[in-house]
């Protein structure tokens, strides 16, 4: 991802990585995916200010569709999918790696859900594949954030580097699936899988639906017009 300022993601190319994703797994050249980013921080979710330039409810229900088609297409990649977190993890990114196989960050790293700051639910479903299930709620309610260093003490994030060496630390993981049998490899990924506690698609679906409540009582625009007007009043200063 390379979506500047802060890789907030428009509607598109929420759908662009998910094609992009889906495509590499369809490839049978492919062993391994590895998705990380440029800049500031790993992702920031969606991009509000595209949101709020909209009329009506377009814009949403893309986001929606958007955000759920990334994240399915990387539980669904046949292969292992590892994600290289630097930086800013939050919002649509907590999707992302909640829904990866493994997970390499930068000690610079956090992770977090301001969804309740925003007006919008969603992702508590990824977030509790990162975190312990009470730490998860607070987390949701508070908008608090998690560092690298506690997600390893967890055992969710595989390992943790200093920014420099994530690219390198990433594809070192990478390389030892690479080295395994591709077809022993792609079975482990669906056997994984079936095997899950839970369905994370049709959870976090259940999860899209309060978000629409929410922006039907307006309470969500009045909270993304306010996060619009702070951004770009930062950006003027």
């Amino acid at each position: 991802m390379n979506c500047p300022p802060v890789n907030a993601l428009t509607v598109a190319q929420w759908f662009e990585l998910a094609d992009t994703v889906t495509a590499l797994g369809r490839d049978p050249r492919v062993r391994v995916v590895v998705l990380r980013a440029e800049g500031k921080g790993f992702n920031a979710g969606v991009d509000i200010k595209e949101m709020q330039k909209t009329t009506g409810f377009d814009a949403l229900i893309g986001a929606n569709k958007g955000c759920f088609a990334a994240f399915a297409a990387v539980y669904d990649c046949p292969v292992p999918v590892i994600s290289a977190v630097a930086g800013f993890c939050v919002g649509g990114g907590i999707g992302l790696v909640g829904n990866s196989d493994i997970i390499v960050a930068s000690d610079d790293a956090f992770f977090g859900l301001p969804e309740v700051d925003r007006g919008a639910l969603g992702a508590a479903t990824h977030l509790a594949r990162l975190v312990p299930q009470h730490k998860m709620r607070a987390m949701v309610y508070t908008s608090a954030t998690a560092t690298a260093a506690e997600l390893h003490a967890f055992g969710s994030v595989l390992k943790v580097v200093p920014r420099a060496e994530l690219r390198d630390a990433a594809l070192e993981v990478a390389a030892g699936i690479a080295d395994k049998h591709p077809t022993v490899i792609r079975a482990a990924k669906e056997s994984l899988n079936g095997i899950d506690l839970w369905d994370v698609k049709r959870s976090y679906r259940y999860e899209q639906g309060f978000t629409f409540e929410l922006n039907l009582t307006g309470v969500s625009d009045e909270l993304r017009d306010d996060f619009a007007g702070t951004e770009k009043s930062k950006q003027s200063d």
